[in-house]
């Protein structure tokens, strides 16, 4: 997910939100040197690929201090003697270590070059470490915006966690910040008050009792991980623990919530078990069963946190009691488990690139919600879900970003974007097929970083229907195309699309009685449409399914 919460807020109170998020999207996107360093990659990115971390943090909550170290291990990918390694600016790099010897470095807004005092050849295995500290950006309206979620819970005790997403993991701790290159495994060790727990991705492995009133949590990730899923979640925490029977056999599922609600946890386990039922059988196996599936009660409401969900909703069904899609059926479930459990396909094992194509993420994840109804309530309720979301979207920019500066497109990712696929399914009209497609995806794509093209290369090879000026115009462009039927001087009936897209083609389901379908090709120019009837009145076209313009001449 990024920013869930960001565009759902907009479906739900759009009275209240669409005007400011209108405004912000008027404004002139300036991108600076900052955006620039951390967005593009650049030699001093790509000559290193990240193996392993281990970061050792302690978290001093009195002060909302931080202090700390990140060992950095990695392959170099060609000769270099300097990197970019990233770290926003308000926390300090205190040393840079390399074979026990502090080496030289600067740094340019958030991002810090590290000269090594020689060059470290293509394919060697080399690591240096980074101690740093200070006061961590505090996230005001977390998950909106990233940073640290200071909070405390109804009996007055800490309750603190991460989330940053889009803003970035340098945001707290030391790291190579692009999501197209993931950690291959890691430790987190975390330091915390003593009284207090520490939860973060995969397994604990050790807990140990320090001299200076603190208490560290280990925690081992085994299996790649994006630098925004990593987090820490501290607090006074029940922890309950079961086995769930998966594709892969026995999955460890964990529930971190507060001691004062652990009462609720049945809630989660209904909606857990629920979820992983729905997504297995629609996108393949749990990709993450060496680390464990984990639901972490949060302040905030919730973050895709690999194999650590954030969950912030407290107990209730919808969105925080909503339903964004007005047809009722988003309350038969709780979002927050449904939607961030789902973006473990497709966010965690598949991830973009680059920020621009974030879209892979929010658009797949929106649409697991209609599977999941799919699933257990069936599928025209699942139609109806997906269709019902439409009154979110703005068609304000496109879905994709800018590449290179660290920048996603418009938040009609989410809604946009399921409606989409839906779309593509309702095109495919084979529903064996639609679902071996995404779990394809998921298969082909295992623990792997992607872009747009790579995407909709494997969708068009397995479909055999090429969806290129599909995806172009319902991603690249703002607008949607228009479908124009006329009946022309001889009596024919015929159809051509109207798009901002270049000789945009798709197929579309027309009819005469609203029951019976039928899928016809048209392109941009007007082809004839075979139907029992001469007359554009009486064509119905199936825009329930469809998210188009109609125009009858």
């Amino acid at each position: 997910m990024k920013n869930i919460i960001q565009t759902l807020t907009i479906i739900i109170l759009t009275t209240i939100c669409s005007s400011s998020y209108g405004q912000l999207m008027k404004a002139k996107e300036i991108f600076s040197t900052a955006d620039s360093l951390r967005g593009t990659l650049t030699p001093l990115r790509t000559c290193y690929d990240i193996k392993y971390y281990h970061l050792d943090v302690k978290v001093d909550i009195d002060n909302r201090f931080i202090s700390g170290s990140n060992l950095f291990l990695f392959q170099a990918t060609s000769n270099f003697n300097r990197l970019q390694f990233d770290l926003f600016e308000n926390l300090s790099v205190e040393k840079v270590v390399y074979r026990g010897e502090v080496v030289p470095f600067e740094r340019s807004y958030n991002a810090v070059f590290v000269d090594f005092p020689e060059t470290i050849e293509k394919g060697k295995i080399d690591s240096f470490t980074v101690y740093y500290a200070g006061n961590p950006v505090t996230a005001t309206r977390a998950p909106w915006d990233g940073g640290f979620d200071w909070k405390t819970d109804s009996h007055g005790k800490p309750w603190v966690a991460t989330a940053c997403q889009g803003l970035g993991a340098s945001v707290w701790w030391p790291n190579k910040d692009h999501q197209s290159d993931e950690v291959d495994s890691m430790l987190v060790s975390v330091a915390v008050p003593n009284g207090l727990m520490n939860v973060s991705n995969g397994r604990l492995q050790k807990v140990k009792k320090l001299k200076n009133g603190y208490t560290r949590y280990d925690w081992k990730v085994t299996n790649p991980i994006n630098n925004y899923n990593i987090a820490l979640n501290i607090g006074d925490y029940a922890h309950v623990n079961e086995i769930y029977q998966g594709e892969k056999g026995p999955l460890t599922v964990d529930y971190y919530v507060l001691k004062e609600n652990k009462d609720k946890i049945p809630h989660l386990k209904k909606n857990a078990k629920q979820t992983l039922d729905a997504f297995e059988h629609w996108f393949g196996s749990y990709p993450f069963y060496e680390d464990g599936y984990k639901l972490v009660e949060t302040a905030h409401l919730g973050m895709e946190h690999q194999s650590a969900v954030a969950y912030g909703n407290k107990y209730q069904n919808g969105y925080l009691g909503r339903d964004a899609s007005g047809t009722g059926w988003g309350l038969k479930w709780d979002f927050i488990v449904v939607h961030e459990s789902g973006h473990e396909w497709f966010g965690n094992n598949i991830t973009s690139n680059d920020l621009a194509d974030m879209w892979i993420h929010e658009s797949f994840t929106n649409y697991s919600e209609a599977l999941f109804i799919d699933y257990h309530y069936g599928k025209e309720a699942s139609l109806a879900y997906a269709h019902g979301n439409r009154q979110g979207i703005l068609n304000d920019k496109p879905m994709q970003g800018p590449y290179g500066v660290n920048k996603e497109g418009s938040g009609d990712m989410y809604p946009k974007g399921g409606v989409l696929l839906n779309m593509i399914r309702t095109i495919i009209d084979n529903d064996e097929q639609w679902r071996a497609i995404l779990r394809g995806l998921n298969e082909n794509f295992y623990h792997k970083t992607v872009d747009y093209s790579d995407i909709l290369s494997y969708l068009n090879t397995k479909s055999g229907i090429n969806f290129d000026r599909v995806f172009e115009q319902y991603i690249q462009h703002q607008s949607i195309p228009v479908l124009e039927l006329r009946t022309n001087k001889d009596g024919n009936l015929q159809a051509r699309w109207i798009a901002e897209t270049a000789s945009f083609e798709m197929p579309v389901h027309l009819s005469l009685d609203g029951n019976t379908w039928q899928r016809f090709s048209v392109g941009s120019t007007f082809t004839n449409i075979t139907l029992e009837t001469t007359d554009v009145k009486n064509v119905k076209v199936d825009t329930f399914n469809y998210y188009v313009g109609v125009l009858m001449q």
